[in-house]
């Protein structure tokens, strides 16, 4: 079994991953949690003045211009639940 795929995050979890001082860069989506730290677009934690560490959903959906297909490739470190 896959203990990280186990993982729950909440709003205040999920904000210590915030690609800045070592730290991983996690954002969450639809209630899963991504790891985009080797997204080059990610670099440092910050993408299009999004910033890792939340959730980014409504973004996703309303703002992005290619959608959900990129997170297809992504790696799932958890859940999120408010």
């Amino acid at each position: 079994m896959d203990w990280m795929s186990e993982k729950v995050f909440n709003q205040s979890e999920l904000a210590k991953f915030d690609g800045q001082a070592g730290q991983p860069a996690y954002v969450a989506v639809d209630g899963t949690v991504y790891d985009v730290t080797g997204v080059a677009a990610w670099s440092g934690g910050r993408h299009h003045g999004n910033l890792a560490g939340q959730e980014l959903t409504k973004v996703i959906d309303g703002q992005s211009p290619h959608g959900r297909k990129v997170l297809k490739d992504l790696p799932v470190v958890g859940t999120y639940a408010d």
